[in-house]
């Protein structure tokens, strides 16, 4: 299940560390189309900021949520164009 969300793709970068995961996450919503939900799993605690700052600053994707349990992290990202 996945959050209740409908999750277009999921993105696996556990064991990864900064910048992994917001190049991946990158790379993932450039093959997205418009409206589509990305949903990143990490292990590194500190993909929490980094990719909340890449969407922040990035046009084209916006930060959804972020869930936190059990060691991983699940952000969620739309594609807005």
């Amino acid at each position: 299940m996945n959050d209740a969300y409908d999750v277009t793709e999921t993105l696996d970068v556990k064991g990864q560390s900064c910048p992994m995961p917001v190049v991946k996450s990158k790379q993932a919503t450039d093959g997205l189309d418009d409206g589509d939900l990305l949903e990143v799993i990490a292990t590194d605690a500190g993909s929490v900021s980094d990719i909340e700052g890449w969407a922040n600053t990035t046009d084209g994707v916006e930060l959804v949520d972020q869930r936190e349990g059990d060691d991983v992290y699940k952000h969620y990202v739309r594609k807005t164009e």
